[in-house]
């Protein structure tokens, strides 16, 4: 007996996103582009490469997403995120979310993992490549 896993990659995202730079540290505004309400929204924590030995040394830097309990339908809602060096929670002026920027033409070297449950109480995923 053959067991097939069909994967598709036409399943629906509903978040876009958009950095913005206005102020000491770059936010993260995540969209509800669906036309249900999502609740639970949780973006897992990036680990940010080692800028000063990129060689597979051990990363010093990560940034934590805070959750949001929910999005209505095209609501954007700003993710409060922190950044973490050696173990501690860096000030607004060493905040590392600029490093996911996407850079036009430059390889996407981290992903945002979300997930959220939908309207019928299952929980989903969606994937963003960001970064260079």
């Amino acid at each position: 007996m053959r067991i097939e896993t069909i994967m598709t990659s036409e399943k629906a995202k509903p978040f876009s996103f958009k950095f913005l730079d206005d102020g000491p540290r770059v936010l993260l505004e995540l969209t509800n582009t669906s036309g249900a309400p999502v609740k639970s929204v949780e973006i897992l924590t990036v680990f940010l490469k080692d800028e000063t030995n990129p060689a597979g040394a051990p990363s010093h830097v990560h940034i934590r997403f805070d959750p949001i309990k929910s999005v209505q339908p095209n609501e954007k809602t700003i993710i409060p995120h922190k950044t973490w060096i050696d173990g501690r929670v860096a000030p607004d002026a060493e905040d590392q979310l600029g490093r996911l920027q996407v850079v036009s033409g430059a390889l996407k070297a981290y992903v945002l993992d979300i997930s959220w449950e939908g309207v019928d109480g299952k929980t989903q995923f969606q994937r963003i490549p960001v970064g260079s």
